[in-house]
């Protein structure tokens, strides 16, 4: 700009290649709005007030929300970087230490740096824009590195900036609580500032980093949608503020709030990468960009390749109640069905009875094993199955050597009075004596068993947010949020390095840390503690938003529902389960010879079908609206000629219409598909008509009804035929 500020142009809709002219009509800005400051006496009619900086900073004309606060004490500074130079990279690789996104080869992304200097404060500012092949997606983060004498300390550094001319639309978020996660939540903007957050230490059940600007009237298939996600799991921000001429800036980034990062000569801060979205394809065309990106350039490309294990994990089939022979027989009757990995869940180390003891010491409970964990993994892979076990690395229980002889190495201020939740507290992963400590404990067990899959929890989130070691060190408190999440990584890290091939699956109460920061390391995340097969349709639309099916372990459990208590058939639960990485959560032993038949018969399908339930192409063929009765989404391959399409009916209605039709616009019109092996169509007819309904019980119809009562499900199958 004309103040050698990086200014922002534009970002949307592919424009084609662009003439010098466009360039330069691009560019035209001679006047300046009224009531504004200007920026210096040397610039004519030039104010930061409207004009969109790529990375702004408050109070210099422009009174909007900063992208960046750095402080001398307690003297606020008012930054003013200056372009210095640019390169392009060709490369991008993946580095366990940091999530972050990452390409295959040189032409699979491009990295734009620019290099920007204050020179009055001595700092640098280094700028990264990623773009990649094949994606909407601009992936961004920022470096500052003090150059000067003086320590300085950062207040707020967000990670990307978005600004856009209009403030025509609707705020989209993913919110909720414990037990019904990341539902859709829309609502309009105008005049100030709209946000969500998180200040739990993790990104939490009750928001999500990721949210979308809607077009008003955008649909599934239609309209402009803006979004922005961030590769990161501690404190975040998210919000929108729209200024007195209707412009808005959609802003992302590690929370301000309980934050400070102190610089001294020649030390620097790095941001987590953002990343923000287009589609002019409404919300159809939003997951298209949003789950290949995750897919492609943030999970491990192997586990797109490898396939995922069918899962058994005993939790709710035995909770804490379980000893080797009760395990061997769960475990046997699984592999006899087609499970593929069995996963002990929480109970099997120290003294573990219930949910108050024991973590931070993570040796085996000889009561249960008396021939240690070893022996019993031993057994488990003789049966042909993989082996995983439960862990929640990051707490500790008062009753626990690790506690008593560690006191400061638990999060706690040095008041009396502290929280626990859950009877456990939190340890110091801003200590790096603390996340070694724990990882010598676990490793043991990881080489013992030969372990293929890790179910990583984290059940309490942080309060009275103090770390002895920051304070040892004379590091400011507001480092320890940040610092802490570096810890998680770490490691993630130690695991992930000397046992690459080992699935970890995310889990943090269900999916109180459901983001890009651990899909980085987790291909796959627990979406909720509500296994509940109606309440997963809203959980998995509302996901799927903003991050790939393949992320979505879904698991068919027990009914009555543990949760909520409602009683669904077992057609539905798997049904609804076969979308995604699929598990079994439920004691089999206690089923009859047909349920057995129906669980053997659906994983037989799933292995002869999982590449394309798990990596398939996802659209909603309805409604993302959590209001709505009818639930349908399906998958496809990439040449259009076979998919699965799941229907689904919360309540049944009375009288309702005999005939009824879904579009399925994913469809080749050229092509003719069979419908369940039965009718034969042509996808112009699927596509402009749709695909019949399955017939629902409507009070009279009872011999031709092929659906009925509450908590209805179909399965499609559509296959090209030439």
């Amino acid at each position: 700009m004309e103040n050698k500020q990086l200014g922002h142009l534009y970002y949307g809709k592919n424009l084609g290649d662009l003439e010098e002219d466009d360039l330069d009509y691009l560019l035209k800005h001679d006047s300046k709005s009224a009531g504004t400051v200007k920026y210096s006496p040397e610039i004519k009619n030039f104010t930061l007030a409207d004009h969109e900086s790529e990375y702004p900073v408050y109070g210099s004309s422009d009174y909007r929300e900063g992208a960046i606060d750095v402080y001398r004490t307690d003297e606020p500074w008012y930054l003013d970087f200056h372009f210095e130079n640019y390169t392009i990279e060709k490369t991008k690789t993946r580095d366990l230490k940091f999530p972050a996104s990452y390409a295959q080869g040189e032409n699979d992304a491009e990295t734009l740096v620019i290099t920007l200097e204050d020179q009055e404060h001595e700092l640098r500012l280094i700028e990264y824009f990623t773009i990649f092949a094949g994606y909407s997606a601009i992936v961004r983060s920022q470096k500052l590195i003090n150059l000067s004498d003086t320590t300085v300390q950062i207040h707020n550094m967000m990670s990307g900036v978005l600004s856009l001319p209009t403030a025509d639309y609707d705020f989209l978020s993913l919110s909720g609580a414990w037990l019904k996660e990341r539902h859709i939540k829309r609502r309009p903007i105008e005049q100030g500032l709209t946000s969500v957050e998180s200040l739990k230490g993790a990104s939490s059940h009750q928001q999500n980093p990721f949210v979308a600007l809607v077009d008003k009237k955008a649909d599934i298939n239609q309209g402009t949608i803006y979004a922005a996600n961030l590769i990161y799991s501690g404190n975040f921000l998210s919000q929108v503020e729209v200024n007195e001429w209707d412009k808005a800036r959609l802003s992302i980034g590690i929370n301000p709030k309980y934050f400070e990062w102190q610089l001294a000569r020649n030390e620097e801060f790095t941001t987590p990468e953002s990343v923000f979205y287009y589609s002019d394809q409404g919300f159809n065309g939003l997951i298209k960009e949003t789950n290949g990106f995750a897919e492609d350039h943030v999970i491990a490309r192997k586990w797109k390749e490898n396939p995922r294990p069918i899962v058994f994990n005993n939790w709710e089939a035995t909770y804490f109640d379980f000893n080797e022979d009760k395990l061997l027989s769960l475990a046997q009757e699984g592999q006899k069905l087609g499970m593929e990995c069995f996963v002990l869940d929480d109970g099997w180390f120290g003294h573990r009875d219930d949910d108050r003891s024991s973590l931070g010491n993570w040796a085996v409970d000889r009561r249960k094993f008396p021939n240690g964990m070893g022996s019993f993994a031993k057994r488990i892979h003789d049966m042909g199955l993989e082996f995983g076990l439960w862990f929640e690395p990051e707490m500790v229980s008062p009753d626990t050597d690790m506690y008593k002889n560690h006191p400061d190495w638990v999060v706690r201020h040095p008041y009396k009075r502290v929280g626990i939740g859950r009877g456990q507290y939190v340890l110091d992963f801003a200590n790096p004596e603390v996340v070694d400590a724990v990882y010598q404990q676990m490793k043991p067990t990881i080489s013992a068993t030969n372990l293929d899959y890790i179910k990583w929890d984290m059940n309490r989130n942080i309060t009275e947010a103090y770390s002895p070691y920051l304070a040892k060190i004379n590091r400011p408190q507001g480092e320890f949020f940040h610092r802490y999440i570096l810890g998680v990584y770490a490691l993630y890290q130690k695991i992930l390095t000397d046992f690459p091939n080992i699935l970890i699956e995310g889990c943090s109460g269900g999916g109180g840390r459901f983001d890009l920061g651990i899909l980085f390391y987790s291909p796959q995340i627990w979406p909720s503690d509500d296994s509940d097969a109606i309440e997963k349709l809203d959980i998995l639309t509302g996901t799927t938003l903003a991050y790939p099916l393949s992320a979505f372990s879904n698991h068919v459990s027990a009914i009555p529902n543990d949760q909520v208590k409602r009683n669904t058939s077992l057609a539905l639960r798997q049904d609804v389960s076969d979308f995604g990485p699929l598990g079994y959560e439920l004691d089999i032993t206690k089923l009859d010879d047909e349920q057995k038949q129906k669980i053997k018969s659906n994983i037989a399908f799933y292995k002869q079908n999982r590449r394309l339930l798990l990596h398939g192409r996802l659209q909603q063929l309805v409604s993302v609206d959590p209001s709505s009765n009818v639930v349908s989404w399906g998958v496809t391959d990439n040449q259009k000629s076979e998919s699965f399409i799941g229907f689904y009916r919360k309540v049944a209605q009375p009288n309702s219409a005999v005939i009824r039709h879904i579009p399925v616009l994913f469809l080749d019109e050229t092509k003719r598909y069979t419908v369940d092996d039965k009718s034969r169509v042509s996808g112009r007819i699927l596509k402009n008509v749709g695909l019949l309904e399955p017939f629902e019980f409507n009070g009279a119809n009872l011999e031709t009804a092929q659906i009925s009562g509450d908590y209805q499900s179909w399965m499609y199958h559509l296959i090209a035929k030439d």
